[in-house]
């Protein structure tokens, strides 16, 4: 069984552990089991049991009020403001909870209905990437495990790659074409995804080689299908340097190529080019294309 710390608890639901024990000692709403010296550790279902409180909370219901529900009322009270008021808050709190359930059905409807009242593009930069941030954050501090992100990750990947097939093949002989690839190292590709569909939304051809893409064969790509832009997106911390020097290299190999560079290491390019484009949202993208 997976346990938590005060600090995991207050990390994944953004509840002050001093809020916690309150909540804990005064209205009994938590039960931690005790170490022999006496250290507070959560269980999974305490977890979310805080998140669901939370819901609640954080939508005006005063917690002495929440301590006299059941958990059959804690639920009810969930579901009815989930229909009435999906706000962002608390769909990402929804997910978080399908995250640590594995729960693919409840994840799913939670997303079809945000996208049902809003639309793909606003579930993803509202939802998708708010809640990207936050498990980035608890997996690379081990507050959740690996299986857990990888399910999560899979299932938003399945969502964008769905959006890109309802666009259909480009039809238009005059797109532009861009190529969108990850190198050898890279393997974190729903930015990459997810900027490769708002180009295709934007009528470009868009040719996808994925991730752990070697460099030679990138260039044999650019070589046959001679691209307007590359994209691609730096996730992993390397070498001081490293990044610059893998894109100056393609771009003095083909001097009217355009590249587009994303993911979060991409602000540690120190590289100058007219034709280096440096993405830190996908609206610098949106800007760019506009004007193409």
């Amino acid at each position: 069984m997976r346990t938590y710390s005060i600090k995991d608890l207050e990390k994944l639901s953004g509840v002050k552990a001093h809020t916690i024990r309150i909540w804990e000692q005064r209205y009994h709403l938590l039960e931690p089991m005790r170490s022999e010296t006496n250290i507070r550790s959560y269980s999974d279902m305490e977890l979310k049991k805080l998140l669901r409180l939370n819901i609640l909370y954080n939508n005006g219901f005063k917690i002495s009020k929440i301590a006299d529900l059941t958990e059959k009322q804690i639920t009810q009270r969930i579901e009815e403001l989930l229909n009435k008021d999906n706000t962002d808050n608390n769909v990402i709190e929804s997910l978080t909870i399908s995250m640590i359930d594995m729960d693919e059905a409840r994840f799913e409807r939670v997303l079809n209905d945000y996208i049902d009242k809003h639309s793909f593009d606003k579930l993803m930069l509202n939802i998708v990437y708010p809640f990207l941030d936050r498990i980035g954050v608890l997996w690379m501090t081990n507050v959740i495990d690996p299986a857990q992100e990888h399910f999560i990750t899979n299932l938003v990947r399945q969502k964008i790659v769905a959006a890109i097939d309802e666009l259909g093949p480009c039809l238009d002989e005059n797109a532009k074409t861009v190529i969108s690839f990850l190198n050898a190292d890279e393997m974190h590709e729903l930015g990459l995804l997810y900027y490769s569909y708002q180009l295709k939304k934007h009528g470009f051809k868009v040719i996808y080689l994925g991730q752990m893409v070697p460099k030679g064969d990138v260039m044999k790509a650019i070589d046959t299908h001679q691209p307007a832009y590359v994209l691609t997106s730096f996730i992993n911390s390397t070498e001081k340097g490293w990044i610059d020097e893998y894109l100056k290299e393609i771009l003095d190999s083909y001097p009217t190529l355009e590249v587009l560079s994303s993911g979060i290491q991409s602000a540690t390019i120190t590289l100058r080019n007219d034709r280096l484009h440096r993405l830190s949202h996908v609206n610098d993208l949106v800007d760019l294309i506009k004007n193409v």
